[in-house]
């Protein structure tokens, strides 16, 4: 945890919450964007509504709309609606496609008649083009405006409305047909005297509101631009899309791109409602997903101890071989767990195709026996010098490289099996591992030391 997230911590603990609300007002946007992140549903509804509300407005903005769905939901209505209405109009369509229908029809007819208009034009236009991902907050001036008047208009626009940014200007005749852009600097360095149709660019690269959302952003980062603007089939402009949007559609179509190339786009979103559920769903919704495979993980549990009283004459005949259980029960379970991770990675980012999932499996499975070999080499031969019992080295040496083995291959085996059904491998995975691991692990430890310890155990 970070010093600002135990500062905050230490604030809601103690309840001073006037501590905290001063704390925050001193700390950075970036600070506090971070940090929010970290906590807990409810630190984050009480940290959020301690904001100032600029702070408060441009820190929901830049959440991932699942969180700002969860803020939302701990809102009144009132204050969501507030917070709806403050939003760039990009950015709330943007969560608005995320609610269900109801909720986003409800929070569209509480805006004002303009901010509803310009909503509802932003949501016509089909998903994944330049049209849906635009913004209406740009700054356009007059060719025939002189230069000090249009300072005065920037200087008015920059102060009183919430522009998306002011450092790229566009220039629009009677119509709002698009013909000249300019910069800020072009702007100020210009003559005063002077007209901006003297000092604009009359060659404007521009989208269209049908453009793909992908061919905007690589436009946007090839050409290094802060901001392009959206025409309509007239030309007319209606509106602009900035860097920083760009940005965030390249991440989401690298990873959709991704996902769709490996065949995964389908499990992703099932993953994704499966961990809002287990981490944010209620205690029914969690029961019923982790609590069968725990009573699973119970029963095996059951049955590795049946495996332990029945070679309970072996462990009275020789006491040392109980030391090394733990051992054995502990390296399987732990490079399962290892294996279970890298699977469940390697499968979500398309590095583990279905197709060559034996391949992938027993590649795993080789891995695990290298590893059990080293460790149980070295485990056999400490145990061997420890007890003094050169035999019982070499079963504990041997249960751990075929525990190791196993554990491997069942933990890229069993997430597959769980999502290849359909069930949530995330709970299910080490349950099973666990269980399966424990009872085999047991049963070929006591084998090895019966065999290589039968003449020291009563006949």
């Amino acid at each position: 945890m970070s010093n600002f997230n135990e500062t905050i911590s230490t604030y809601l603990k103690d309840k001073n919450m006037e501590s905290l609300k001063k704390f925050l007002s001193t700390a950075s946007n970036i600070e506090i964007l971070n940090g929010i992140k970290d906590l807990s549903n409810e630190d984050q509804v009480i940290v959020y509504r301690l904001l100032s509300k600029d702070t408060a407005l441009y820190i929901f903005e830049q959440l991932d709309t699942s969180l700002q769905q969860q803020l939302l939901g701990s809102f009144t209505h009132d204050k969501a609606i507030e917070i709806i209405r403050e939003m760039a109009p990009d950015d709330r369509v943007r969560l608005l496609d995320e609610l269900p229908a109801t909720v986003a029809k409800n929070l569209i007819a509480s805006l004002a008649t303009e901010e509803r208009e310009i909503t509802s034009i932003l949501m016509g236009y089909e998903s994944q083009t330049a049209g849906r991902i635009m913004t209406t907050r740009y700054i356009r001036l007059q060719p025939k405006m002189l230069i000090k008047d249009a300072l005065e208009r920037l200087r008015i626009s920059a102060k009183e409305e919430n522009k998306e940014t002011i450092y790229t200007i566009y220039v629009t005749d009677d119509q709002r047909k698009l013909i000249g852009v300019l910069s800020l600097r072009e702007l100020i360095g210009a003559d005063f005297e002077d007209s901006v149709e003297n000092i604009m660019h009359e060659q404007v690269i521009k989208v269209s509101t049908d453009t793909d959302q992908e061919e905007v952003a690589r436009l946007l980062q090839e050409l290094d631009l802060l901001a392009i603007p959206v025409t309509d089939k007239e030309d007319r402009l209606v509106g602009i899309i900035t860097i920083d949007d760009a940005v965030d559609i390249l991440e989401d179509e690298a990873t959709e791109d991704m996902f769709n190339k490996a065949g995964l786009s389908d499990m992703n979103r099932k993953e994704a409602n499966r961990s809002q559920v287990l981490v944010n769903g209620s205690i029914w919704q969690i029961w019923k997903v982790r609590i069968p495979f725990l009573v699973i993980t119970l029963f095996g549990g059951l049955l590795a101890g049946a495996v332990i009283a029945n070679f309970e004459e072996t462990l009275g005949s020789v006491a040392a071989v109980a030391v090394f259980i733990p051992i054995i029960m502990d390296m399987g379970g732990n490079v399962g767990t290892q294996s279970s991770t890298v699977f469940t990675r390697g499968f979500l980012l398309g590095h583990i195709r279905a197709e060559k999932i034996w391949r992938h499996i027993f590649r795993e499975a080789g891995i695990g026996l290298s590893i059990g070999i080293l460790i149980g080499t070295v485990t056999g031969i400490l145990a061997a010098i420890w007890q003094g019992i050169p035999q019982l080295g070499w079963a504990v040496g041997l249960a751990l490289v075929s525990t190791m083995t196993l554990a491997t291959f069942l933990g890229f085996l069993v997430p597959y099996v769980l999502i290849r059904l359909n069930i949530d491998q995330a709970a299910g995975t080490d349950p099973l591992i666990t269980s399966i691991k424990d009872i085999t692990g047991l049963l070929f430890y006591f084998l090895l030391v019966n065999y290589f310890l039968g003449f020291m155990l009563p006949h």
